[in-house]
């Protein structure tokens, strides 16, 4: 959230345009000059980024107009939520940052939305509807014809009423009734003909257990508990703009039933709505993420590959990289796919500043120092983050016996290869300027060892570290390393869009999206750390230890790499 001081001029200019409209009712003192908004998820699911954008704007926007934010589940489906998604919801608003004041559930207001319920069908404003679910989509017309009135529009108030109150009986068959609100068949917004408000599910809800048999909808739900909770902005996504007034004409009615009427416009919660967050070759829809999770074809909800908070927290994300990233791209009334490329950017600028640096090898092959004392190991010092000018140090063990990288060693190397190759001298960082002398085949005529010659007079620190040489490595100790498990991750998608895509979106799912190297080297140190640090494996990218972890076997994500290697390679 950008922050505005004062009234200059040019600092409104970077308001974003909910920002405005909060800015424009506190000039105008409505609700009292109070400002207070929600955080509305339901528990059907975990949180994926696109849910951290509107985390950002109602829990930012409450913050910086010194208002309040709460969290309200939105649990109107038993059928599809439960605890477990609850639970997640609460750690990963923790893990953004954000506070809420009060926790509240649409579960709250079950009973005041009954009555308010019956309220509409005695005003002779809902009515009860026996059809399928099949029949009322037909008789709804279309956006260019009006639709067609129900059979039971008219029946008797007293009836619907009766009707009503046998939807929440275990007797009642789910789909056998329906309670729609009486509006207007030929409105233009689809939304007012005669929409259903309430509906027979006997699933035992997970607060409330079997005491309900029928449910509100959404729209029913949603704009009631704003304004039970004394919401002023109702901030949301672009798909809600045709429901926005269904929203205020169900306010209104309950309004006119708490004799409210003299204060229609103030003090009604007022809904803005701005793009979601769209990221290439990335799904969003918790539906099929859940398919993902309940096909095996991820891990699970955590799974680095999936747009998941808890997967991007496991995978090495940091909050504030996502925060930061969101607060780049803001918040606008038109759709956009962001390139996940800047998702990237913002999480490596992060990580940039606050990784421990570690030495891992991920493709080794032995390098021998030949003249180096055998069976001596020498502790040298490396610091943990050269971007903190207060950073600690930790010791790496140095000895003969040394892993480098297969990549880094050329043995008929061109002009412009700047590290390993017979008769050329590179540094081992934090250690020794080395000469490679020679190396060893197999049979298949395959390398297998690398020799080299240290100078003892070009230890980093000392005087005849200046030299200069073109190439610099990172090592670690045969003698002296943990052997772990590293987890390479790719998109998990192979097309831009897979949202916009029309085949089955497991077909487009990227065969490649993860690599496993079992035969990788880490120094002792990283292998200490423990989920939750930030690490970068040196020349290689930004690690993070994995929950799959034991002490025998640590195993790291790639968060990321130093460079957009990936976009690169997808130019070409």
């Amino acid at each position: 959230m950008t922050t505005l001081e004062g009234n200059n001029t040019e600092e409104k200019k970077t308001l974003s345009f909910v920002e405005q409209l909060i800015e424009q009712d506190l000039a105008e003192g409505k609700n009292g000059g109070r400002i207070q908004t929600r955080f509305p998820p339901e528990p059907n699911g975990y949180l994926h980024i696109g849910h951290a954008k509107a985390i950002c704007m109602d829990f930012g926007a409450a913050e910086k107009y010194k208002g309040i934010c709460n969290l309200r589940f939105d649990d109107t489906n038993p059928s599809k939520e439960n605890n477990e998604y609850v639970d997640n919801i609460l750690n990963d608003i923790k893990w953004l940052g954000f506070k809420w004041e009060n926790i509240y559930y649409a579960s709250d207001y079950f009973e005041k939305l009954w009555e308010f319920a019956e309220w509409l069908i005695n005003k002779g404003l809902a009515y009860i509807d026996e059809q399928s679910a099949e029949e009322i989509a037909k008789q709804k017309g279309t956006p260019t014809t009006p639709g067609v009135n129900s059979p039971y529009r008219d029946r008797p108030i007293e009836e619907s009423l009766t009707l009503f109150r046998a939807m929440n009986t275990p007797e009642a068959v789910e789909g056998s009734m329906v309670l729609r609100a009486k509006l207007d068949m030929a409105n233009s917004n689809m939304h007012f003909r005669d929409p259903i408000i309430y509906r027979i599910i006997h699933t035992p809800h997970h607060r409330t257990g079997t005491k309900w048999n029928a449910y509100p909808m959404y729209d029913f739900a949603h704009g009631q508990s704003d304004y039970f909770e004394g919401v002023t902005h109702s901030i949301c996504t672009l798909e809600f703009v045709p429901h926005r007034p269904l929203y205020d004409k169900f306010v209104d009615f309950l309004k006119e039933k708490d004799n409210q009427m003299d204060n229609l416009h103030d003090n009604r919660p007022r809904q803005i709505e701005f793009n979601r967050l769209n990221l290439t070759y990335t799904m969003m829809s918790k539906r099929k993420l859940l398919a993902l999770v309940e096909e095996n074809l991820v891990s699970g909800w955590d799974d680095p590959r999936m747009p998941t908070l808890c997967g991007m927290r496991r995978r090495g994300y940091s909050p504030e990289s996502i925060r930061n990233f969101i607060d780049s791209i803001g918040y606008t009334k038109f759709d956009a796919l962001n390139d996940m490329a800047l998702l990237e950017a913002a999480v490596r600028d992060d990580l940039n500043k606050k990784a421990i640096r570690v030495s891992a090898v991920l493709n080794p092959i032995k390098l021998v120092i030949t003249n180096y004392p055998e069976g001596e190991i020498e502790q040298l010092e490396a610091v943990d983050n050269p971007e903190d000018e207060n950073s600690k140090t930790h010791t790496i063990a140095f000895s003969k016996n040394l892993w480098i990288e297969r990549e880094d060693f050329m043995e008929d190397a061109p002009k412009k290869f700047f590290r390993m190759s017979p008769g050329k001298e590179v540094r081992l960082k934090n250690a020794y300027i080395v000469k490679c002398t020679g190396c060893t085949k197999d049979a298949e005529g395959n390398i297998v060892e690398i020799q080299a010659e240290y100078d003892p007079t070009s230890k980093s620190g000392l005087e005849g570290a200046n030299r200069k040489v073109k190439g610099t490595l990172h090592w670690v100790s045969a003698d002296q390393c943990k052997k772990a498990e590293v987890r390479i991750y790719d998109r998990l998608f192979n097309v831009e869009n897979p949202s916009a895509d029309e085949r089955d979106f497991r077909e487009l799912l990227n065969p490649e999206s993860k690599t496993v190297l079992t035969d990788c080297y880490i120094e002792d140190y990283a292998a200490d750390m423990q989920p939750g640090q930030y690490l970068q494996f040196q020349r290689i990218g930004y690690f993070m230890k994995d929950l799959d972890s034991t002490n025998e076997q640590p195993i790291f994500n790639k968060t990321v790499g130093l460079k957009d290697t990936w976009a690169k390679q997808n130019k070409g």
